[in-house]
Order: C-alpha cells, then structure tokens, then sequence
C-alpha cells in the first residue's frame, strides 16, 4: 500500500532498506532506527509541536517502519496481511502506548508459521511494545461476537502491509450487518460508559485523574468517535459536524480539547519513561512547568495547570452527556411515536424530554434560562433537558450579566430552583455543566475548576460545593435514615431547606482569595441574601452558618466531649435549636462531600453526641449549667447502684475508687465505670497488665469502636509502647484516655477501629491475638517495641508539608494542650509518646483525628509534677523535638 512521505530526518526508507540487507545488520540497523525515530518525536515535543499532529506522525512512521520490516520476509503471496487496531489503528500513537496488531490469515493460508514468528520476534528485539493476534476473517467474527471490545477494536482496522482485501472480508464480517448492530453496539458502549464511570466516581475532578479513562477524558471522546464509526460510517469529527451532531462551537471544543488531552497524556508518557495515564501528584508539578506555568499571587503553578485541565475535562464531560443523549435520541428512539406536551408558550416535553418550542425562546425571554430548571424540579416525569435546547441554553448564557441578575424575576425564579420539590440538587448540576450557575452566581464562577492542592479534599471547590447540597438533599430522603439516623432526621425538620442550600453554595467559595474564607464567603452570602429578599433573620442565620460551618466538626473532634465546660462554651455559640439544627446538617454534608475517607462510624458518633448534650445544655438555659461536681457525683451514684446490683457493697466501691482523680468519672460513662471496676477487683495480680477488650458494634453505631482497656504500673514509655503496640496489630485509634491513680497505677483508654477507619471484625482469635501481644509488651519494661517501619505513602513524601505545633494552656483544668497538625504516617503516636518520656512529660487525655491523609491530633499533658507546663522555653522545646522527629522521619520514609 502506499504510504505517506515523513520527514527525511525521521526516516528515509531507501537507506534503511539498503542496511537491512547487509548480513547481518538487520536487527541492529533497526533497533538503531528505531531509536533515532523516538529522538525525533521526543525533540519535536520539546520544541512545543502540538501533540496532535505528533501522536498521527508517530504512528505514520511506525505504519513506514513496520511496512519496511514485513518487506523483510518471503510471504510468497501468502493470503496474509498486517493490520493495526485499537488506538493504533485509528492512527493515534502516544509514546509507551501498546502497537496492537493483528495478524490476519486467509482461511486458506499455511505455510506462514515460521515468519510470523520471526517477524513478532523482530519486533520486540528491536524494543516494540506490542500487543498481537493472529486469526483468521472467521475468528475475527467470532471474537467479536463475543466481546464488544474485540469488536470495537477491530471496526478501527487499518491495513499496514499485505492481502488489502482480506481486510475488507473482516470488516464485512464484522460489521453491524453481521453482528453488534448500531441499537445493541450503543448499548453495549454505553453500559461500559457508566460503569468506567462509576470506577472513577462519576466526576472529572478527582484529586488524581486519569487522563484516558476518567470522565471527560481521552476515553469519552473516542466513544464518540466508536458510535459515529458504527452509526454513520463517520471517522472524522467533522463528519459529525456536517450530519448536524455537532455545532462549529462544539466541534472545536472538541478539537481543542482532545489536542491538550493528547499533549498531558504525550508529556506523562515521557516524564514515566513508560505508558502511564494516572495524573499522578509525583508528575503534576512537572507538566505544570512544561505546560508553562509559574507560581504567582499565592496560586502554585500545579493548582494553575489542573484548573486548565479540569475546565477542559469538565467540558468534554459535558459534550459526551449531550451528544450521547442525541445518539440515543437518533438510534434507540428512530421509530418512537412522539409524544408531545405542551407545558407553557416557551416550552414543552418530547418524550419525557424538555425543550424550547422555538430556538427565540432564550433571546425573548432570557428569564427562560432559569426558568426551564424550575420546570424541571416541578414535574417528576422529565427525564431531562433535549440536546437541542442544551445548546441554545448554553448559546444564550451571555445573555446573564448584571442587569439579569438584577432583575426581581430573575432572583425568585433562582429561589424557586432552590426550593424544587424533585431533584433539586441535579438541578444545580445541570446549570453547572450548561453555563449558567457560573454566570448566575459570578463568585461560583470563579471556584470552578479551582483545585485544592492538599491531602483534604479530593474535589475542586465548585464540585465539593455542589457534593455538599447533594448530601443535604439525600439527608431529607427516607433512605438516609439507615445510615444517617440522626441528621437524616434533623435534616427532615429543617423549617426552610433553602437557607441551607444556600449556606452550601457560599460556605467555600472564598476560597483561593486572601484572607479567610468563612469570612469572605459570609460576605457574599450577605449580598446574595439581601438582593434575593430574605428577611434579617435568615440572612443572619445563612452568614452565621458559612462563617461558622467548620467549628461543629472542630469542636466533635478536638475538645473533650465529656466536659460540661466545653458543651456550656459551644452551646452559647450556636444560641438556640434552630441553629444548632442547621450547622448540625452542614456539618455532616460538608465532611461527607470532602473525602470519604472523613467519614466514619466514630466522627459520626462524636457529632452525634455533641449535638446531643448541646440540645440538652439548651434545654436547661444558660443560667442552669450542669455543675462539674453534679456530674461526677451522678455518674458515682449510677455506677454504685449498677455495682451494688451485682454483689459489691458501698464500702468495697469507695475502697478501690479511692485512687481514682475527678476527671476519670466525669469523662467516664457509668456502664463502663462498672465494667473497669469489676475488672480491677477481679485482677488479684497487680504486677501484671490487665487487659480488656470491648468489641465494637455495627448494630449501636455510638458504640462503634473497640474499647481497649489497659490497668498496669506506671512506667517508662507507657502511652508510646502502648501506641506502637496498636499499629503493629493494624488499628488505628481514634481517641485516648489516660489516667494516672495515685496509688502508682495507669489507666489507659484506646477507642480503634481498623485500618480503614471500619468496626473491627472481632472474631476469638482476633481478641485473643491483640491482648496477647499487648500483655508481652506491657510486662517487658526493658523492652520498647520496634517502631513500625512501613513506607510512608508516595501521595504524603510528594506533598512535604511541615509539622505544625502550638500550645497553650487550660489554667482551669491545670494541663497544657499541644496540638499537632501533620501528615499521617507510620509510627507517628509512638513517636511522640516517645518524645513525652524524653521530657518527662506526663500524658493525661488525647484526641486522635486523622482527615484523610493528614492528622490533627491534641494532647493534654502536664510536666512531672503534674501541673501545666508554665515554662515558655520549655514548651519550645518540646515542640521543636516533635517536629524536628516527624519531618525527619518524614524525609527518611
């Protein structure tokens, strides 16, 4: 076949040709040719050529290259060809991408064995990544019969060398006429569609995306391309454009986008040194520079660069969605009786779908582009918006500027969205993906795309905004109440749903800005509030929730539960129920939409019992707080009773209470008062640990960690070998309690849940195991286990973000409180608990919280005599020492 010319420095046949045939210099010729090619490609990208034309000329030349070395071989005019398929055999080629070939036979052929197996062996001495089969026109059909991306691959056949007309016979057996046709090949492609998809989470704005498979990527355009090709016999996107499927506008996007799609995936592949479509944060920083971006105006270059990608992805996504659902209109719904209904003069429904009734709607009625979503979250029955009036929505989104937003109309009609009976959330999502909630709310406009470089949120802020008023829409369905029984039900409440959509909306979107973002994001919600016409108290309520819409989470996970103190200084924040009730369902949309490592039956369980005793410290009045002393002789005069009840008189109580300190029985919960009490009479031999193990429940959900209690001498290392202990049996601890009796006992409390933050399966041997291991470690006091050594994730060594310290000190409670903010990693509790002995510091409470792959943990110590630490050097120090020992060790990983 012929074969268009290259670039003499990319190739020149007739040398190559001439070198093949010096005895033996095949091989070596080649595998210098080869090489040589990829030089060439490598430089025209570094030269900034557009990846486009380069991924085409990489696979015209390997077409060259391949079609030179079957020249190498007698076929004898074997009924014989070489063909490409898949990525290949569209003509596109990235560096490290797979040559699929596909060896195709005449039914009649023989004789070829040997040179097919010369010619494969060839092309992988020469270094050819390949992937291959060798079949006949009627094992092609066969295959293809069977697996829709056999079938798929081999509709993009192209021949390289060889018997053309064999290729023709495999197309013919294999094409719709035969097999798969168009209505069975669309639904096959768009199962595979959703549930690809669905692997990724059904969004393009994951924290690392992949650039082929994930939604809107290089994959979601060659669907397209594979329904064209199968539908209308049409390879080339402008074919799509001339049948009316694609306007100029689209048709670009589509150009444009698949271009810098190509260029990242060009740029991966050279910086892996192997096929990689994973934009990984290691290579992120490096196409960044590539691409050409710099760190400016408190923006990094990465965070500059994924925003481009994400718009990019974003509106491929969105291009696939509405040129899918005019397939699906054209092929599935060809022979359909229309069935129209008239809703208004501007619009009606077509087959369960809404659409303009002329294409001037938007431009006479420019209060239609909001209109058709009120429209839409009115009436259950429409499926969706018609893709001819998905364009002239988003052909007419110039038409929202300022006087739009002005308009009375225009601002109750958004309101009334807000306040949509069906579907509400999917609403907001549709005026995202067709231009209007950015022009709607300019300030949302400015958060799209906008990636937050950390390892907290896994989303962009406009796809975190609309997570979180999807989650506040599913906390009002019945079906969360398995799973959310508490804010499901406050949720369900809520007098006006509207102000909390809208707190959703502005609770993030300050950020990327200077200063704080609660605070400017209030800013904006007051403006929004005020030209949408709520009255002063719900404007009020919405500014207080996004300016307060992190503390409920901070306070849950941070501050001691169990002290009235803190319940009374929460209490007195939120003011009343209402309040309460609103910040409690922000919070638990907000964590649920920021990564779903956050949520766990433990975080669901500590917000759950602040909103709990907080309803209660309403409920008495600010002027009735629960005494300190109160509580503790309450939680005393229960637990007596409970003991009592079981055979223990007042006097044998008091006896073995008597080292106890106050903060064991405020903090402790009567039932388990019981349950350690009755341990500790039973425990006649004081010198060895007592372990107990309280298996969590998936059944009570408040009781969803396991409780390990540990009663021993005090001694060296206690909290750091008790730590290291835990990791080494894989459990991650959620909150600690420890207890030193003045009788020279300890008493430590660990709440874990396994790895990934899950109730521990406690099967026997599971129990049996972990108080084994605990107990040989608590009774060698010579002995301080190995620190865990496993590697520190690649996502946390790339970040290196510092260790932050602070402390300060509760005169009241007479500790210091040291807060350590950084990323998680192996070791990091016994660590510090090492660095606690080092000063001779004493540790009485922690609370553990891990936020992804980060953790906030607060400790509560006092120095050795058991008093705060007052000494300012001192307490430098300290801090110093357990940053200096986790970034270290951080480097080291």
């Amino acid at each position: 076949m012929k074969h268009s010319p290259l670039p003499q420095q990319l190739l020149d046949p007739a040398g190559l040709e001439q070198s093949c045939r010096e005895p033996g210099q095949r091989v070596a010729a080649l595998q210098r040719q080869w090489k040589d090619g990829r030089a060439y490609l490598e430089a025209q990208f570094d030269a900034k050529a557009d990846a486009g034309p380069l991924v085409r000329l990489r696979a015209a030349y390997l077409d060259r290259l391949l079609a030179i070395i079957w020249g190498q071989f007698d076929w004898q005019d074997a009924s014989i060809a070489l063909v490409a398929v898949g990525g290949y055999g569209r003509g596109e080629l990235l560096p490290h991408s797979d040559v699929d070939l596909l060896v195709l036979l005449g039914e009649d052929c023989t004789g070829c064995t040997a040179n097919i197996e010369a010619l494969l062996t060839l092309l992988w001495d020469i270094g050819l990544t390949i992937g291959h089969s060798v079949r006949t026109v009627s094992e092609c059909a066969t295959r293809a019969r069977q697996d829709i991306t056999v079938a798929t691959a081999l509709m993009e056949s192209r021949l390289i060398a060889g018997n053309e007309s064999l290729l023709g016979a495999m197309q013919q057996a294999t094409g719709p006429s035969q097999l798969w046709p168009s209505e069975e090949f669309f639904h096959a492609k768009w199962r595979e569609q959703k549930a690809r998809h669905a692997k990724y989470g059904d969004t393009e704005y994951q924290l690392e995306p992949n650039v082929k498979a994930s939604p809107g990527g290089l994959r979601d355009i060659q669907m397209i391309g594979w329904i064209a090709l199968r539908q209308f016999g049409e390879r080339d996107p402008a074919g799509l454009a001339r049948l009316g499927f694609l306007t100029d506008d689209e048709l670009g996007i589509l150009l444009k986008g698949r271009d810098f799609l190509w260029r990242v995936r060009y740029a991966l592949h050279l910086i892996a040194g192997r096929e990689e479509d994973r934009l990984l944060f290691d290579h992120q920083r490096e196409l960044a520079e590539i691409f050409g971006y710099r760190d400016r105006n408190r923006r990094l270059a990465v965070e500059q660069f994924m925003q481009q990608y994400y718009r990019w992805v974003a509106a491929l996504g969105q291009l696939n969605e509405v040129l899918m659902q005019h397939f699906h209109q054209v092929i599935l719904r060809a022979e359909t009786i229309e069935e129209i209904v008239s809703i208004n003069s501007r619009f009606q429904v077509r087959n369960g779908y809404i659409e303009a009734c002329r294409e001037t709607v938007f431009r006479e009625t420019p209060c239609a582009l909001l209109e058709i979503f009120v429209l839409c979250g009115t009436d259950p029955g429409i499926e969706g918006i018609h893709v001819s009036t998905i364009r002239l929505i988003r052909g007419h989104s110039g038409l929202i500027d300022e006087e739009f937003r002005r308009d009375p109309r225009n601002r109750e009609l958004f309101l009334q969205i807000l306040r949509s009976p069906f579907r509400m959330a999917r609403q907001l999502r549709r005026m995202d993906r067709y231009g209007i909630l950015g022009k709607y709310l300019p300030e949302f406009g400015n958060v799209a795309g906008q990636m937050q470089h950390d390892l907290f949120h896994i989303y962009t802020v406009d796809a975190h905004t609309l997570e979180v008023v999807k989650n506040m829409r599913r906390l009002q369905y019945p079906e969360a109440r398995e799973n959310f029984p508490v804010s499901s039900r406050v949720a369900s409440r809520l007098p006006k749903p509207e102000l909390l959509y809208i707190a959703g909306l502005y609770h993030d979107i300050g950020k990327g800005r200077n200063g704080d973002h609660s605070e400017l994001g209030a800013l904006d919600a007051e403006l929004f509030c005020k030209n949408h016409g709520l009255d002063q108290f719900d404007t009020k309520l919405v500014c207080w929730l996004v300016r307060q819409h992190l503390v409920m989470s901070v306070t849950a996970q941070r501050k001691d539960l169990s002290d009235p103190e803190e319940i009374q200084e929460f209490a007195r924040l939120v003011g009343d129920q209402l309040h309460l009730d609103y910040l409690f369902v922000l919070t638990v949309a907000d964590i649920n939409a920021t990564n779903p490592k956050l949520w766990n039956a433990w975080r669901g369980a500590l917000l759950r019992q602040l909103y709990t005793e907080t309803r209660r410290a309403l409920a008495r009045g600010f002027e009735n707080p629960l005494d300190k002393q109160e509580r503790i002789a309450q939680t005393q005069q229960r637990a007596l009773e409970l003991l009592e009840d079981r055979g223990f008189t007042a006097g044998e109580v008091t006896a073995l209470w008597q080292a106890s300190g106050e903060e064991y029985f405020l903090r402790e919960a009567p039932e388990d008062i019981v349950w350690h009490t009755e341990a500790i009479a039973g425990h006649v031999e004081r010198d060895s640990p007592l372990v107990l193990i309280k298996p969590g429940t998936t059944e009570n959900i408040l009781e969803s960690a396991t409780h390990i209690f540990i009663h021993s001498r005090s001694q060296d290392y206690l909290f750091a070998v008790i730590a290291a202990a835990l990791e080494h049996l894989d459990l991650s601890v959620q909150d600690a309690r420890v207890y030193s009796f003045v009788d020279g006992m300890a008493l430590d409390i660990f709440f874990v849940l396994d790895a990934n933050g899950e109730t521990i399966a406690m099967a026997p041997g599971r129990v049996r195991h972990i108080d084994e291991t605990l107990r040989r470690l608590l009774s060698d006091r010579g002995r301080y286990p190995e620190l865990v050594k496993r590697r520190i994730p690649r996502q946390i060594r790339l970040f290196s973000i510092p260790t932050e310290t602070s402390m300060s000190v509760d005169l009241v409670k007479g500790v210091s409180v040291l807060e350590v903010n950084t990323p998680d990693r192996p070791g990091l509790l016994a660590r510090i608990g090492r660095i606690f002995f080092d000063f001779n510091i004493e540790l009485q409470a922690a609370k553990i919280t891990t936020l992804g792959e980060r953790v906030e943990d607060v400790f509560f110590i006092t120095g050795s005599n058991r008093q705060a630490i007052l000494d300012e050097q001192l307490s430098r120090d300290i801090q110093a020492a357990i940053r200096r020992e986790l970034d270290e060790q951080a480097t080291v990983g």
